[in-house]
């Protein structure tokens, strides 16, 4: 019996730690969570953490442990499982003998489940105490997904002193291993993009494969930004005998985190494009999917397994999470930046939560502090930032870069260096101190912060979980980065578990202040995206790159197009109709005024 999720939400992977222990602070109410799996440092510190906390047998792992990353990932997964089984467990009692308990589970519950109408009608005909209730709860709950993130581009080649490792020991594969060696039955999501030689990897573990029964123990979620990207990658593995079972769309910009921004397709326009077309994404993989089985000798379903749509970046109020739901038919919303705000959810030291609830429209950014040269959405005032500048001041630049888990720059070294160390920020400083004679002042000003803007995201991403766990940090003072989304600059406080969760259903709400809609709000983002990149670009202008930024104007003048039609037929957002379709017709406008540069003729 295959039980449906108790929620219609899920809380995506933010960072390398924020999400780190959620599935142990939220599973048992029926809440998926996805913890970021590439770390190896921070899983054995965590591991060994609740291992004391609970008294658990899990001995630690150390770095001369033969291939330790994925044994210290499989470990750390299985102690969460075990602890997830055991809090639900307890759960399930405790909510089975009490009444108060039982309310509270019932009030976290979407208004259109099944589940709270039965247990509604159990407790209000007193037979709560009695077998019924009992057996019901055994029957029908589930604990929510232990869920498991791997960036795909985040697979360093590794060494033992000058001896390059065999590929499987590079850091995302040794991160898949991890995960596929261990006890879960769970999802894999991948993201950032396509690693034909990760994806090709997976073929290696069974259990990615459906089993006689056609079930898969591990599945595989692609985080994507557009369709064609979708089944690009769905049928590369389909062609390997692997299978889809959820495409995670993600907005381009308005989203936590690293942010791929699209060529102007928005949000919307690319749901209904999944939406118009998810047949042909199934029937593609199917078709692709049956003769690879065939060729392994590995069962073969007699018809298309399951494949879930789901959406998220930028979502915040229940009436967007329904209309997402209906509108789009998509199986669940992710609701990522403001659980940083939920101290039961997410691992967030006090400091750097009272920072994310007291900041303001403004003070969210897109910047350019990734060593992997993508932009990155964070907030200004962290201790990172702090930090950084006090270092900047004395002329002292970069980080001692000790985990090098983003040294996947090979410039100067054929065992890579990170952009934002010390190491690689010196060389490129002393390369532009000789240049410096033929640029003006504003132009070395440029190139200087463009080197030293970037952090040290392995250790400030990590910090937070540490100091909110009381666990040394070791090293270097960095501080915390955090990688929230522009949407989180509409909530204000720090809320419990039970107030952000029934904000989501609308049995409540926490925003008092003005909030554009999701779609507004993103549309506005890519027409600040476009006219920067067009302003800021420098380089030699070619047909193709004029080519690129048409493109991208047309898509958004199409997106506003949609979304004229899509608003003044919707049931969804009526009293805030004639509002939606102003700021359209404003953004309209300034697309219209966007000036494309033309390549001057001789």
């Amino acid at each position: 019996m295959i039980n449906k999720p108790l929620h219609s939400f899920h809380i995506p992977v933010m960072g390398l730690a924020y999400t780190i222990d959620s599935p142990i602070r939220v599973a048992q109410y029926g809440i998926s969570s996805v913890i970021s799996i590439i770390d190896d440092e921070i899983i054995e510190k965590m591991k060994n953490f609740y291992n004391k906390k609970f008294n658990l047998n899990y001995p630690e792992i150390s770095i001369k442990t033969d291939d330790y990353r994925a044994k210290r990932i499989t470990e750390y997964l299985d102690m969460v499982d075990d602890i997830v089984n055991e809090k639900f467990k307890i759960f399930k009692q405790e909510i089975s003998k009490n009444t108060e308990a039982l309310k509270h589970f019932i009030n976290i519950l979407p208004n259109t489940s099944e589940i709270k109408t039965t247990l509604q009608n159990l407790l209000e005909n007193r037979d709560y105490f009695g077998c019924q209730i009992k057996n019901f709860i055994e029957k029908n709950l589930v604990p929510g997904n232990i869920d498991v993130n791997i960036m795909t581009k985040v697979d360093k080649d590794n060494f033992i002193k000058n001896q390059q490792l065999p590929v499987i020991y590079n850091d995302a594969h040794a991160s898949l291993r991890g995960f596929a060696k261990s006890k879960l039955s769970s999802s894999m999501v991948l993201s950032a993009g396509m690693n034909p030689r990760l994806y090709t990897y997976i073929e290696e573990f069974d259990d990615f494969f459906p089993d006689n029964e056609g079930v898969l123990k591990k599945k595989i979620i692609l985080k994507v930004s557009d369709f064609r990207s979708a089944m690009i990658q769905g049928n590369f593995l389909a062609k390997k005998g692997l299978w889809i079972s959820e495409y995670r769309i993600e907005s381009g910009l308005n989203c936590g985190g690293h942010a791929f921004a699209t060529e102007g397709l928005l949000l919307g326009p690319i749901m209904e494009e999944f939406k118009q077309k998810k047949s042909e994404l199934i029937d593609s993989a199917y078709s692709l999917m049956v003769p690879a089985l065939e060729q392994k000798g590995k069962f073969v379903p007699s018809e298309p397994l399951e494949m879930k749509i789901t959406v998220q970046g930028g979502v915040g109020t229940s009436e967007e999470h329904d209309f997402l739901l209906k509108n789009y038919l998509v199986d669940s919303v992710g609701w990522g930046s403001p659980f940083l705000l939920v101290p039961e959810a997410t691992s967030v030291d006090a400091e750097t939560r009272n920072l994310l609830a007291h900041s303001k429209e403004e003070d969210f950014y897109l910047s350019h502090i990734s060593p992997l040269g993508v932009p990155f959405n964070t907030v200004k005032g962290t201790s990172n930032e702090v930090l950084k500048n006090q270092k900047a001041a004395k002329n002292k630049y970069g980080s001692s870069c000790p985990k090098k888990l983003l040294a996947l720059n090979k410039e100067y070294s054929s065992q890579g260096i990170c952009t934002a160390s010390k190491k690689y920020q010196e060389i490129k400083l002393n390369e532009l101190e000789l240049q410096k004679h033929e640029m003006t002042n504003l132009q070395f000003k440029k190139k200087e912060k463009e080197i030293t803007d970037k952090s040290c995201l392995c250790v400030g991403l990590v910090n937070s979980a540490y100091i909110e766990n009381h666990l040394p940090v070791k090293g270097e003072k960095q501080g915390v980065v955090i990688c929230p989304g522009p949407n989180l600059a509409y909530f204000d406080k720090e809320l419990s578990l039970s107030e952000m969760v029934k904000h989501i259903y609308g049995n409540s709400n926490v925003i008092t202040n003005e909030r554009p809609h999701i779609f507004i709000n993103e549309l506005k983002m890519y027409v600040r995206h476009l006219q920067k990149e067009i302003t800021d670009f420098s380089g030699n202008l070619t047909n193709a790159q004029i080519k690129k930024w048409n493109i991208f104007k047309s898509n958004l003048l199409n997106g506003i197009e949609y979304y004229q039609k899509l608003f003044a037929c919707s049931e969804f957002f009526r009293n805030d109709y004639k509002n939606i379709k102003n700021q359209l017709d404003e953004s309209e406008l300034s697309i219209l005024n966007i000036e494309i540069p033309e390549i001057l003729k001789a």
